[in-house]
């Protein structure tokens, strides 16, 4: 039996298709570094260390597509992206878990 077949990725200009990719490469980075999800120092300096490149990746893609006149995000297409690319639960982690009842 084969794997249910991904939803479609919508149209995306080359410059939109960086800022969704180089967006979710910090999210999963911000989410390593999250202290209230870690298990360990080392894991989250690393990240640490990497989103710096990253975000200087994600500053790139949105200069870019300045220059090229893309004055507009198109938030639906590319939230659109964001979710066939698993954007919700990579960004979940980024956030404080809820409170465990005891």
């Amino acid at each position: 039996m084969l794997p249910p077949e991904l939803p479609e990725l919508p149209a995306l200009t080359r410059a939109e298709g960086e800022l969704v990719d180089r967006y979710l490469e910090v999210v999963d980075l911000m989410g390593r570094i999250n202290p209230a999800r870690g298990r360990d120092t080392y894991g989250g300096l690393r990240a640490a260390q990497a989103l710096v490149t990253k975000a200087t990746a994600l500053r790139d893609a949105l200069t870019l597509m300045h220059q090229r006149g893309e004055h507009e995000v198109h938030a639906a297409t590319l939230a659109r992206a964001l979710r066939v690319l698993d954007g919700e639960r990579r960004a979940e982690r980024v956030t404080v878990p809820p409170a465990s009842v005891s």
